[in-house]
């Protein structure tokens, strides 16, 4: 079988930064997926995207699909012939379909009798007579929200098509796709390369573009990008703030990275930095530069995509190009601070929240009431909550929320202070919406931490209340964020808040707005699923969370220490032997129709085998250890204790019939084995455990 690399490029205009991976992602993978499925085999497939072009090398591709044969059974051999032995219309019938002679089927022999038996030979097709539909598939299968058309052409693709090139090793593959035909043509570098160049190889893809100052591979410009912003940043004796979405967007955006370093005027930093790394991050794509202490530098870094004779010039380019934003922010922080935020919040009535729950100002007095609770409910002083929950939505009336609406919470946190209100005010307003995505701090104050969960659980029961329940994919209210936050913040707190009633209080604060008569049940029923992806980010299986929360639950932290202690009990060795017998109890209880609370007592004096006393004894002493654990929710040390009765149980199941005649041994003998369920239940069903 010939092999060769396969080279499939789209050569487009420029691709939307923050959709080129997610694009790259899949056209990768369904050309990988769709050649599998037409039954071509490779060793390897490589990536490829840059802001003008999406590709996919497919390593030691066959050049055709293996032979293959086809049986095709016919009808049986009693229907097939008649009392002479002439063959029958149907077998007639079914043997021209496939082109023979009746005589000239084989036979199948199976234990429901005989029957006729066709095996074709299928020769396997050629790459070149399938990769048109391989590509057709792929396309329509990629995620692109909307489709644009270009020319007179009536092709749509997210962005036009200028170069559509498939190469088998050195040979072009004839397809047509989007109104162009295959070629061997690829773009170089919209300044620095060719505008068309003839690619001689497949495997010569990557380098050949380098030749051409494109790098194609996404993942290694990223690295490029990183290891280089790192680098300058350490030469400039600071550090570079970047995440992984930044350098993924700029490496969206640029073929051949270059990293430079331009500065801002220093009047500049007389703005709190949030505001400043909004404007240079999310607006220009540039990396701020942060010293030792964490403080924002005038210096920054960007990425460039021309290596350019004069650098000097595009530095300077880009200083121009960032004074009139950060102007601009030093305009609205220094307009904002004219007034005070008890001023601004005095206006939230004319900012509307939802049409159904009312304004901003509604939310505030919801959210005072709630923080009420939350300190009486928690013994805490509420004065500080009050006063922040009063003050928390004020900053959505500011000029610089209103332009860089990511900084709510931030610049509240700024303005209080200005205004004089006391650091756990100021610090609870800018940790009001905190976790803001997974793995995000929580608030670090006691203060920041109540104005956090009335924020989340103002907005759950109310988007509950009035029937708007997040489905599927969409949610438009982040309610699924809110609710794991929520419950990282009681968990990673250990706040012993009964789940329930802390809903049930914000349904009695909304009253009569709420229109969903369910909103209780449906918002604890909400929180609880959350537990699931919210442990499993944790690498802690769906199997564990499930049997933890069988028993029902009333607080995080509760919940918490039961999915702890499953996840450990189910790494000891004797947890196997453990879950076992206990779907073995539960099986005998289902099908006698016994339940647990109903169990009788044990009575020793039915006892007839070592067995059964051996087990009993086991059971009375762990019911002691059980009970002194279970004061302080030590469940883990309850599990661990519990796996004691590991060989009493397995030889009680060996050596015992439970099922006795007498109806009095019978029952005592599933009182025994009940009572060790019983025991585990204290925690967790673990027969739900997979192991």
């Amino acid at each position: 079988m010939v092999t060769d690399t396969l080279l499939i490029e789209l050569g487009t205009e420029e691709l939307p930064p923050k959709a080129l991976k997610k694009l790259s992602d899949s056209f990768t993978q369904n050309i990988s997926d769709e050649l599998s499925k037409a039954g071509f085999s490779f060793s390897s497939v490589k990536s490829f995207a840059a802001p003008r072009r999406l590709a996919v090398s497919i390593v030691d591709c066959e050049s055709q699909q293996a032979d293959s044969k086809i049986e095709k059974r016919g009808p049986s051999v009693s229907a097939a012939f008649d009392a002479d032995g002439n063959p029958t219309k149907a077998a007639m019938g079914w043997a021209r379909g496939n082109g023979i002679d009746v005589d000239q089927a084989q036979r199948l022999k199976t234990d429901k009798g005989e029957w006729l038996l066709h095996v074709a030979d299928v020769k396997g097709k050629k790459l070149d007579d399938v990769l048109q539909d391989v590509i057709n598939q792929t396309i329509k299968k990629l995620p692109i929200p909307k489709a644009m058309r270009w020319g007179s052409s009536s092709a749509e693709f997210i962005r036009p098509v200028h170069t559509f090139t498939v190469m088998f090793g050195a040979r072009i593959i004839k397809l047509a796709l989007l109104g162009l035909n295959s070629g061997n043509q690829l773009s170089g570098h919209r300044f620095h390369g060719d505008h068309r160049f003839t690619l001689g190889h497949a495997n010569d893809y990557a380098s050949e573009l380098r030749k051409q100052f494109v790098i194609a591979d996404y993942k290694e410009r990223v690295d490029l990008i990183q290891a280089g912003l790192n680098k300058r940043a350490a030469e400039l004796g600071l550090q570079a703030d970047f995440d992984l979405a930044l350098l993924e967007e700029i490496s969206s955006l640029v073929e051949w990275p270059v990293i430079l370093d331009a500065r801002f005027d220093v009047d500049f930093l007389e703005v709190p930095k949030e505001a400043l790394i909004y404007t240079m991050k999310d607006d220009q794509k540039y990396v701020p530069l942060l010293d030792e202490s964490g403080e924002l530098s005038s210096q920054f870094l960007f990425v460039s995509n021309i290596e350019s004779k004069d650098p000097s010039q595009v530095i300077h380019g880009n200083e121009k190009v960032i004074r009139p934003r950060l102007a601009d922010a030093k305009f609205f922080f220094d307009t904002d601070k004219k007034t005070t935020l008890e001023s601004k919040a005095d206006k939230l009535g004319s900012v509307l929240f939802q049409k159904d729950l009312g304004t901003v100002a509604d939310k505030t007095e919801r959210l005072v009431k709630i923080v009420q609770y939350l300190a009486e409910s928690l013994g805490h002083n509420s004065k500080d909550a009050v006063r922040a929950a009063q003050l928390a939505k004020a900053d959505l009336l500011s000029d610089m929320v209103m332009e860089f609406p990511s900084v709510q919470g931030i610049m509240g946190y700024h303005y209080a202070i200005h205004d004089g209100e006391n650091q756990q005010v100021a610090k609870a307003i800018e940790e009001q919406y905190l976790p803001r995505f997974a793995g995000d701090n929580l608030p670090s104050t006691e203060t920041g931490t109540m104005l956090a969960l009335a924020e989340k659980l103002d907005t759950l029961v109310g988007i509950f209340g009035i029937g708007k329940l997040p489905k599927g994919d969409k949610d438009p209210f982040a309610l699924r964020r809110s609710a794991i936050g929520m419950l990282r913040i009681l968990v990673e707190n250990k706040l012993s808040l009964n789940l329930q009633d802390l809903i049930s209080a914000v349904v009695n604060i909304y009253g009569s707005k709420l229109s969903n008569s369910d909103t209780s049940e449906q918002v604890f029923s909400f929180l609880l699923d959350r537990f699931r992806p919210l442990y499993h980010d944790q690498g802690i299986s769906g199997d564990v969370v499930s049997a933890a929360m069988s028993q029902g639950c009333s607080t995080a932290v509760d919940v918490d220490a039961r999915i702890r202690a499953v996840n450990d009990f189910k790494a000891l060795d004797s947890a196997s032997d453990l879950v076992a017998a206990n779907k073995r109890v539960a099986n005998i209880l289902n099908k006698n129709n016994i339940e647990l609370h109903r169990l009788p007592d044990i009575d020793s004096r039915l006892f007839s085998e070592s067995a059964e006393t051996a087990l009993y004894d086991c059971l009375r002493d762990a019911e002691k250890t059980v009970a002194r654990f279970s004061q302080t929710l030590d469940y883990s040390k309850t599990l661990e204790s519990l796996s004691v009765l590991k060989t009493p149980l397995n030889v009680f199941f060996d050596d015992v019939m439970i099922m006795a005649e007498d109806e009095r041994v019978k029952a005592n003998r599933v009182a025994l084995v009940g009572k060790a369920r019983q025991l585990f239940l204290s925690v967790a069903d673990v027969s739900l455990i997979s192991v």
